[in-house]
């Protein structure tokens, strides 16, 4: 109080005991007022505009931020900031907070700052003061290491700032980047997204979108339609559904706002605060000493049936909990999230049932950022291999899937955290060395007695080794088998690589998650260095 006094008197320099006591009294009239809007939660663009927002099936910011964080933690920031233009509507002194709500509160009983747009204040659009509060947030969020989450319904620069609002868009980029890989940054996609504007939650960590209410595109439908003749929808074009299954943007994809914010929080308890810490670890109710029989006999006999390798997952890790990411994006790989012995574990799988786990474009580039992301935040990383090798074909090499799959190699190569891969059943070719073998630097190396390692599949190798031999035979088929499973025997079985130190251990089936958690515990103060440098030239 004593310093609102202080600061009152020195406003009022050179004013008459007049002028001074009335413009007293107008400051402590705006002070009473903007106290009882905050008090009866009216702050944001009015009881109108809220209602409106509610009928279009959304909630508000601040009703958002209550489903986010721990019950009465959340701490506002700004919240007396109005837009620094003349941009609002006739005789208003403009909206208190402006078109966003920031601050910081605690998720899961951990610091965490956050932003919400407000769509309910001139569209949610983004205005110098918005920018500003939001800078301020991650400004925080950095100096004291703990993630910064952006909540986003916003229709975009707002037009009547001109480049000052863009001028915001690129600070908040220029933020993003330097956050990268300091602290987890999410973003929540909570409605239009459009232009410029997607490229804040493009560069961060996780996209979460919520069905039929959230949209990204650089160009919206009427653009499209003016500029191509093409007729699209807003959900099509940049719905949750496009971007979970097709582009790849979204890594999550919910019903609901409620569950959306849900696996927010969810995902929050995998991770660490910062770069600089260890991901929370989290005693164990499943014991780590617990063998699974099924696993024994989960690999068919006949090696070009597909088996669900989710079903593996869950059954090594902590009480079958795992959090896929990406789960209707290049379904031939699985990566995600779970505990084994407590320890936060990313996980990167092949899937058999889906395109027999080939490697592909999007499969490659999913899994090399899913990697990247593990080793910038201290994750270990456990890779399950059964790999036939590279999707084959025009259309791949011609969109460039050698400097894709370069991205997988430069990823497993450049991690420092503990990598732990067991091969379960083939791994063929380059394919081979990209899944986080031994000669990519990965720390302990399993597989199953059904696994296989070879330059090529035995039926492809023994095509070119015995061409000659198998065109003079009478009985071509009977002799293909006979050398097929001689070739087996003598070269594609995992013994040829455990001789080499390649392979670790072959290891029983239904001890895997015995030997993946001791080899997490051994490796827990794993130190690992890159050589100096500024960065790397990743062949993005």
């Amino acid at each position: 109080m004593a310093q609102t006094v202080t600061s009152i008197i020195i406003f009022n320099a050179g004013r008459t005991t007049e002028e001074a006591m009335a413009v007293e009294k107008r400051i402590e009239e705006r002070l009473e007022e903007l106290n009882r809007l905050r008090e009866q939660g009216h702050l944001g663009g009015g009881l109108k505009r809220i209602e409106q927002q509610h009928l279009k099936g959304k909630l508000t910011a601040r009703e958002r931020l209550e489903l986010l964080l721990d019950p009465g933690t959340f701490q506002e920031l700004d919240p007396f900031v109005t837009s620094w233009a003349a941009d609002t509507e006739p005789g208003s002194r403009g909206y208190l907070g402006d078109a966003v709500v920031t601050g910081f509160g605690k998720i899961n009983g951990r610091s965490t700052y956050v932003y919400a747009q407000d769509f309910t204040v001139l569209g949610g659009s983004l205005s110098e003061a918005v920018a500003e509060k939001v800078n301020k947030v991650m400004d925080l969020a950095m100096k004291n290491g703990a993630p910064i989450i952006g909540l986003n319904d916003s229709g975009g620069a707002r037009i009547q700032e001109g480049v000052v609002s863009l001028a915001g868009y690129g600070e908040l980029f220029l933020r993003n980047t330097m956050a990268s890989g300091v602290v987890p940054q999410l973003s929540v996609i909570l409605g239009p997204c459009a232009g410029g504007a997607v490229y804040s939650p493009a560069i961060t960590d996780f996209v979460f979108m919520v069905q039929d209410l959230g949209q990204m595109y650089i160009t919206g439908p009427d653009v499209i339609k003016a500029a191509t003749g093409e007729v699209v929808s807003h959900e099509t074009l940049g719905g949750a559904e496009s971007h979970a299954t097709m582009s790849g943007v979204a890594h999550f994809n919910s019903a609901s706002e409620q569950e959306c914010l849900s696996e927010v929080r969810r995902l929050l308890a995998f991770l660490p605060q910062n770069n600089m810490d260890d991901p929370p670890f989290i005693p164990p109710f499943d014991d780590p000493a617990r063998t699974d029989d099924v696993l024994t006999h989960i690999v068919p006999d006949d090696l070009v049936k597909g088996y669900n390798m989710r079903e593996v997952i869950n059954r090594i890790v902590d009480d079958g909990d795992f959090m896929e990411v990406h789960a209707q994006f290049a379904q031939n790989i699985i990566v995600g999230f779970a505990r084994m012995g407590g320890f936060s574990t990313g996980i990167v799988a092949q899937q058999p049932l889906y395109l027999a786990g080939v490697l592909d474009i999007d499969a490659s580039t999913k899994a090399a950022r899913f990697v990247r992301f593990c080793d910038s935040f201290n994750i270990p990383i456990l890779t399950l291999v059964d790999v036939p090798g590279f999707l084959p074909g025009t259309e791949q090499e011609h969109r460039g899937i050698i400097r894709h799959g370069a991205k997988l190699i430069y990823a497993y190569a450049e991690a420092t955290v503990p990598k732990i891969t067991v091969l379960t059943r083939k791994a063929y070719g380059g394919a081979y060395l990209v899944m986080g073998s031994k000669h990519l630097g990965a720390d302990i190396n399993y597989a199953w007695p059904t696994a296989e390692i070879a330059v090529m599949g035995p039926e492809g190798a023994v095509g070119v080794l015995y061409k000659d031999e198998l065109a003079a035979a009478e009985n071509q088929e009977e002799l293909r088998a006979q050398l097929v499973q001689e070739y087996r025997t003598r070269w594609a079985n995992p013994y040829v690589a455990a001789n080499r130190g390649y392979i670790d251990d072959v290891i029983n089936p239904a001890e895997t998650r015995v030997k993946v958690i001791k080899a997490l515990e051994m490796l827990q103060n794993k130190r690992d260095t890159m050589p100096p440098k500024k960065h790397g030239n990743i062949p993005l």
